[in-house]
């Protein structure tokens, strides 16, 4: 099976986001002012910025948009709230169209203790079985991106402790992606994870775990 995902691109957003080649690439969060933040995504081997993502609120709720190099917009993440367990809803560039829905994630059960994933295509409208599983440790330090009916591995995400990250919330990852997986697919569902840690990490502010 691994052969079959391996040898031809796993494309989810754009094949041109698909390297021949295992790629290291290092996702640093940036806070600004009046509590908005970003990401800036790098190939961790030469430094080359790969992603740009900005956080935007908007009067209703947050929309995340992840903009390439050039600055085009890519693709929007919406969280959809109201729901017993919160979708994550990607969108191609700035759309909120339901045709130009790519896929959406949200937590495998609504009683969990580590933040687990399932992410269903557009296509996959019952939902009975998920397209992709993201398993997170419970210390949320890692994370495994992988196909749901095979369970190969495409994407691993590590958190690196930094003095930064412990005081300014400036938390830093390096995700280590298999060959022909799509780059811009993972960017998004690493972000939506840490959207969703950092909302905790909000709520809980006044207690610790």
């Amino acid at each position: 099976m691994a052969e079959t995902v391996f040898g031809n691109p796993l494309v989810v957003i754009s094949p041109e986001y698909c390297a021949p080649h295992h790629l290291q690439i290092s996702i640093k969060k940036k806070v600004y002012f009046l509590a908005t933040h970003g990401y800036e995504v790098k190939d961790a081997a030469n430094g080359t910025i790969l992603f740009k993502v900005e956080n935007i609120p908007t009067f209703f709720d947050t929309k995340v948009v992840v903009f390439d190099p050039a600055g085009n917009s890519i693709l929007t993440i919406r969280r959809k709230a109201f729901t017993l367990r919160t979708r994550w809803e990607v969108y191609r560039g700035e759309s909120k169209k339901e045709k130009d829905l790519i896929f959406s994630a949200r937590k495998s059960s609504a009683f969990q203790f580590t933040t687990n994933l399932d992410v269903f295509l557009a296509g996959n409208t019952s939902e009975q079985v998920c397209d992709y599983k993201m398993k997170t440790s419970y210390s949320e330090s890692t994370c495994d991106i992988y196909v749901k009916p095979s369970s190969t591995l495409i994407a691993q995400m590590q958190k690196k402790v930094t003095a930064g990250s412990l005081f300014l919330g400036k938390d830093n990852f390096t995700v280590t992606l298999h060959p022909n997986v799509d780059q811009a697919f993972i960017v998004a569902l690493i972000v939506i994870l840490q959207e969703i840690v950092d909302s905790r990490r909000r709520n809980h502010t006044s207690h610790h775990h």
